[in-house]
């Protein structure tokens, strides 16, 4: 079974590209499968900043 960060709630930012659910982006979800674990697991340590940064810019865009 390959790991994921997915969380069910798969709801895109068409602007950004990103799924607000888990963070990743278009690309990374369509080319999951494929990634050797290290690629996915570095990914991973990268999704809670990046929604971090998400959510902040969308609170300063008001």
């Amino acid at each position: 079974m390959i790991e994921t960060p997915c969380v069910k709630i798969c709801t895109l930012d068409v602007k950004r590209r990103l799924c607000l659910g888990c963070g990743r982006t278009m690309d990374e979800i369509a080319a999951w499968a494929g990634m050797v674990p290290a690629e996915r697991r570095r990914i991973m340590n990268e999704l809670s900043e990046r929604l971090a940064a998400f959510n902040a810019s969308q609170k300063l865009a008001g």
